[in-house]
């Protein structure tokens, strides 16, 4: 099927992405054991990771002829990103201004959201699977509780709100976290979303049969709690809603695997080495960066990334007996 003219990020499923995820680095200063080893990975050379310009440039083209409307900014841990504030702040002087927010893992942001809401960062997700100290060490490697604790409160009083908290389970090591974590978000005026365990570690040692569903999850809450369908539509945000205790707090569920949502998925994403991927689970991908510094024009690094989304799949087959893990983790393809 031929594409036809329009300037959007369109497929041929109907789907036009508007939101789009930039991976600032591939470094992380913790080791999450569904993420990464304890030694961590061979992070990529300076040389191959955007520069700031390069960076900025992608973003302007993505808003100003792609029609992308919201950016998030993610790593690995783009708190490690040098001259983030300044990358931001160039960022929202675009126009149209983006909406843009960044997920992060909160080691430093209590000393820095401040100056993040300052530079024109409008929200904040923060990775927290446990609020128990002994148990973060095991999960993270990293005795930082406190400091991520200390972050999540910084962007609250920021004004970088709502400030979200994005938590995956763990069989063996924090399956009993749901409750103690919904009381915590709810104490605190966060909003949680809990995460079903993707295939996308770099060890390649995801397990379907390990991994806590979202029906396990919604169980677990159930014990504790009263959940009711959410009010408002869902529309293309990837979690699934409910009202606890009749609200006005809530709770989300992500069931990326056993409750796809790719057909209404409005998502793009662009690597901190430059590759556009229509999909976090596709092992395809066009690389920007060679093009930009060949000397590309705008229009045809627009062309080669709107090619990229028109050939985007239907899903993202992890159900699918042929499905085949990305070659790249996480943490190098961002959030």
């Amino acid at each position: 099927m031929p594409r036809p003219e329009n300037p959007h990020l369109i497929d041929t499923f109907g789907r036009v992405a508007t939101d789009l995820r930039v991976s600032l680095t591939d470094r992380c200063n913790l080791r999450c054991t569904y993420c990464m080893p304890a030694e961590g990975l061979d992070w990529m050379p300076g040389e191959q990771v955007l520069t700031d310009d390069e960076l900025v440039r992608l973003m302007r083209i993505a808003v100003e002829q792609l029609g992308v409307t919201d950016i998030r900014l993610t790593g690995g841990e783009p708190l490690l990103r040098p001259g983030l504030e300044d990358i931001i702040a160039r960022v929202t002087a675009l126009s149209p201004r983006p909406r843009l927010s960044m997920t992060t893992n909160g080691i430093g942001l209590a000393k820095r959201a401040a100056g993040l809401a300052a530079a024109g960062l409008n929200r904040i997700n923060v990775s927290l699977d446990t609020v128990d100290p002994e148990t973060f060490v095991t999960i993270t490697r990293r005795d930082r509780l406190s400091h991520v604790v200390a972050g999540l409160a910084a962007a609250r009083d920021a004004g970088m709100t709502p400030v979200k908290v994005n938590a995956v389970l763990i069989r063996g090591l924090n399956e009993t976290e749901a409750v103690p974590l919904l009381k915590f978000c709810l104490a605190e005026g966060y909003h949680l979303r809990f995460i079903e365990q993707m295939p996308l570690d770099a060890q390649h040692g995801w397990n379907r049969g390990e991994m806590i569903t979202a029906a396990q999850i919604l169980e677990m809450l159930e014990a504790e709690f009263t959940l009711s369908p959410f009010p408002v539509a869902r529309g293309g945000a990837p979690a699934e809603r409910w009202l606890v205790d009749g609200g006005p707090g809530d709770v989300g569920v992500i069931a990326s695997v056993t409750r796809p949502f790719c057909a209404a998925c409005e998502r793009t994403r662009l690597t901190a080495d430059g590759a556009v991927r229509s999909c976090l689970f596709s092992n395809d991908e066009t690389d920007l960066r060679s093009l930009a510094r060949a000397g590309a024009r705008d229009e045809e690094i627009a062309d080669a990334w709107r090619a990229t989304m028109w050939g985007k799949l239907a899903g993202h087959e992890i159900n699918d007996a042929g499905f085949a893990q990305p070659i790249r983790p996480m943490s190098a393809i961002g959030g």
